[in-house]
């Protein structure tokens, strides 16, 4: 039996506090913050048992301390902004309380994405006896399962990792975004990089494309090479990889407005100045667009990431694609919620439970992959994302 408080309460925040919610021999106490309590208690009312609100400024560690010191939490869930990461980890060892998050840390003012900022709170935290589970979400999260138990369970030895990340949902919107706006477009107009021979190449955004169809009726999509954090972690955890790739799926349409968007300044993060007023303009392009919170209703259409992943076992080359199918609908009839958020939040649960059942509980900041796949994987079958082993699948990935 354990107390958690969740800190957000966008879409991710949603499915985390839903899915904790139908473990009550798990998650005993649910505690759901955020900036804007009236989000929290919409969530609450849509639960079949009882949880507490509250209101907190995640930008301010002293209002993060005073929260925790009265909820007295055996964790915290941070599925706030990724700006926040800091704070709240800072909050949590401030308290003597474990941590765990979905994305990593970037700062406000730059689109920057890595692991070190985070990473230099290791011993911080395995000195203070407490653990921090870092990017505890699909990708990264489950992406890092998947390799992690590709690697164990079939390879002695792994040389290439294609991450593929395709949405096959519709909104009906004209444009919208999946999840947060801001770091959605932060995050795809962002340079590429990619790992080979030894180092991460940058190339221009989206400019590397392919075909890629997926199994089981979900369709074929164009999808994109662009960087995404699990990169980072998991070509240090595995050495042996000589290559990895992180590509996602976009519409003609979706990336026709982004491109309109990005040439009118609509998507730049330094402040201008608008009626004797500092403004972002990708923070007012995000007031603009739909809540992605309010997209579960109208999205059809299913999304399929997985891995693919080479190597060598037993002396011969072999494939292994590695995939989760998730349909929207099916999503929004059990947490009120369309399945990228659901995606999201499903492996923050499951990773909150290995943490409380001591199945992953030792002090330091890991990443997914440095620990034990096996009953996380075995989790996600049980809680609402059950996957498929293809072993020597017949495309070829460039």
């Amino acid at each position: 039996m354990s107390k958690i408080l969740i800190i957000g309460a966008g879409g991710v925040g949603g499915v985390v506090t839903h899915k904790c919610a139908q473990l009550v021999d798990v998650f005993e106490e649910i505690v759901l913050a955020s900036r804007n309590e009236a989000k929290c208690k919409k969530i609450a009312a849509q639960l079949n048992r009882p949880i507490e609100t509250a209101q907190v400024d995640a930008d301010n560690v002293s209002e993060l301390v005073e929260l925790i010191s009265r909820v007295k939490p055996d964790m915290v869930i941070n599925v706030a902004l990724p700006y926040q990461d800091l704070t709240i980890m800072d909050a949590c060892l401030e308290t003597g309380v474990h941590y765990l998050d979905t994305a990593n840390y970037e700062p406000l003012d730059t689109a920057k994405f890595e692991y070190s900022w985070q990473w230099a709170y290791q011993q911080k935290f395995e000195k203070a006896g407490l653990m921090a589970l870092l990017g505890s979400g699909f990708d990264p999260g489950a992406t890092n399962m998947f390799t992690a138990y590709i690697a164990k369970h079939y390879f002695d030895e792994i040389h290439t990792l294609d991450i593929i990340d395709v949405n096959g949902g519709d909104h009906g919107y004209p444009f919208a975004t999946n999840f947060n706006p801001e770091i959605n477009i932060r995050e795809v107009t962002a340079e590429c990089r990619h790992w080979e021979d030894g180092q991460f190449v940058e190339t221009p955004a989206m400019s590397t494309q392919q075909t890629f169809t997926c199994p089981e009726g979900v369709g074929t999509y164009n999808i994109y090479r662009m960087y995404h954090e699990e990169l980072e972690s998991l070509t240090k955890h595995f050495p042996s990889l000589k290559k990895a790739q992180f590509w996602m799926s976009f519409g003609d349409a979706y990336l026709k407005h982004l491109e309109v968007l990005g040439n009118v300044g609509m998507t730049g993060i330094e402040p201008v100045e608008y009626n004797g007023q500092q403004i972002v303009p990708i923070q007012f392009l995000k007031a603009l667009l739909p809540d992605p919170a309010s997209l579960g209703p109208r999205t059809k259409g299913k999304t399929c990431i997985g891995c693919v992943v080479t190597g060598i076992k037993d002396g011969k080359e072999k494939t292994v694609y590695l995939y989760n199918i998730c349909d929207h609908q099916q999503c929004y009839a059990e947490v009120q919620s369309q399945a990228i958020s659901y995606t999201t939040g499903v492996p923050a649960m499951i990773g909150a439970k290995m943490m409380l059942e001591g199945k992953w509980m030792k002090p330091g900041v890991w990443n997914m992959e440095q620990l034990d796949p096996d009953p996380f994987m075995e989790d996600m079958n049980k809680y609402g994302l059950p996957w498929v082993v293809i072993e020597d699948p017949e495309f070829e990935l460039a």
